[in-house]
């Protein structure tokens, strides 16, 4: 069963987000990550994922820079900062509150 792009969307801040808390990454990276742990049932279009970034860097939550060299292609990581942080916690204190509202509106009679 695929995730309706509109139930996570809304979102998209709060995971890269807590993506970059774990590490730097790059966009790829990052996308590849989301549809493994969603086991291929999400994946963010390009096009949302660096608008984000764009959105993201311009609030100064994250950071840009370029990394890799040699052999294999530049590419541009992003880091996130004490703001990026601050907004990340406070993103998931948001998303928990509303999987609670969302899980009691949602329960069916006789449900425990």
């Amino acid at each position: 069963m695929s995730i309706a792009g509109d139930l996570i969307r809304g979102h998209t801040d709060a995971i890269i987000l807590a993506r970059l808390m774990r590490s730097d990454s790059y966009g790829y990276e990052i996308n590849k990550t989301i549809s493994t742990l969603s086991a291929g049932r999400f994946e963010l279009k390009e096009a949302t994922l660096y608008t984000a970034f764009k959105r993201l860097e311009d609030a100064g939550c994250i950071a840009s820079y370029w990394g890799g060299s040699g052999a294999g292609a530049r590419r541009r990581y992003y880091t996130i900062t004490a703001t990026g942080r601050d907004t990340c916690h406070q993103l998931l204190r948001e998303w928990a509150e509303t999987k609670e509202i969302m899980d009691k509106l949602l329960k069916l009679e006789g449900e425990q």
